[in-house]
């Protein structure tokens, strides 16, 4: 078993204004706790197209605002810690992450935002919790509303492009509909610009390069495989790769997926070569075939029976 890696830097800890076992009854695991707060359950942007889907003409951007600062200063100012729960609570998808966790583990939550996440785990016992926004807005809201319990809760004003961590400083990275930021002014997820490509390189160089060996990062989105794994099957970041998808059952429902990325393990061969597709130029549509040339000679009236 590899060295133990130097803790995350001091950050002010998190005592909550919540009592004790305050996570859902939901999960049967977990009978008898109750909800940090109900909170709303919203999306950013529209939901990636089915599965087997031909590619399809571009679609208007999400909303562009959802990756402004300003726009999240001004609704965190707002709200304050008022939760909101961006597809979900962590009941939702519990069953899923559970067994990628260990009591012990040192946990990253990127863009925490209001979400009772990081306090619903620190409640099932993942006590080793560190959340990071880049809204100032944010973090002041949760610092304040989490003062009087969790004391192991950490939070810290942070660009999730340049964490200010060490090499291997946490067991497990988890972000739930944070990366989907980075997308919001795409409009067609087949062929994504080298920008948003880029930015979304950089902030999972980084999640790899804080991630102990053995350590896992955890991404919970609605973007599907086939847009999102081109992303996250790099060689470069030294992950393996699979995914998962979790959702209500419901016939019809939509359905969220959770993408297991694990430091130190080889990537699927068609894992790689989906990732090395991912940089390289689309080829031209072809153009339809010109049509067959007339036969002055050829009678067609006979030729339709007429």
């Amino acid at each position: 078993m590899p060295a133990a890696a130097p803790r995350p830097p001091d950050l002010p800890p998190c005592r909550s204004l919540f009592p004790p076992g305050a996570l859902s009854a939901a999960h049967p695991a977990r009978a008898g706790s109750r909800t940090w707060g109900r909170g709303r359950h919203v999306a950013p942007g529209a939901p990636a197209p089915l599965p087997g889907m031909e590619r399809r003409r571009r679609a208007p951007a999400a909303n562009p605002q959802y990756g402004r600062r300003r726009f999240w200063d001004a609704l965190y100012q707002q709200e304050g810690a008022e939760t909101r729960e961006w597809l979900g609570g962590l009941s939702r998808f519990l069953p899923q992450l559970e067994p990628e966790l260990r009591p012990g583990d040192r946990i990253l939550v990127l863009g925490c935002g209001n979400s009772a996440l990081s306090h619903d785990l620190h409640e099932l016992g993942y006590t080793d919790v560190t959340s990071i926004d880049f809204s100032p807005a944010c973090i002041a809201a949760m610092r304040a509303r989490c003062a009087r319990c969790c004391p192991g809760l950490r939070w810290a004003v942070m660009d999730i492009r340049a964490l200010a961590f060490p090499d291997a400083s946490f067991d497990v990275v988890l972000e739930k509909g944070t990366l989907d930021v980075l997308m919001v002014e795409e409009t067609d997820p087949w062929d994504v610009s080298p920008q948003a490509a880029a930015s979304m390189r950089r902030v999972l160089a980084e999640v790899s390069r804080v991630l102990r060996p053995g350590g896992c990062f955890l991404s919970i989105t609605f973007a599907q495989p086939h847009f999102r794994k081109p992303h996250y099957a790099q060689e470069a970041f030294g992950w393996s790769l699979r995914h998962t998808a979790c959702g209500d059952g419901d016939a019809g429902a939509f359905h969220y997926f959770l993408y297991i990325m694990r430091k130190g393990q080889p990537l699927d061969p068609r894992d790689v070569a989906l990732g090395r597709r991912l940089h390289q130029p689309l080829p031209p549509p072809v153009p339809p075939p010109p049509p067959a040339p007339l036969d002055d000679d050829e009678d067609y009236l006979l030729a339709i029976q007429l």
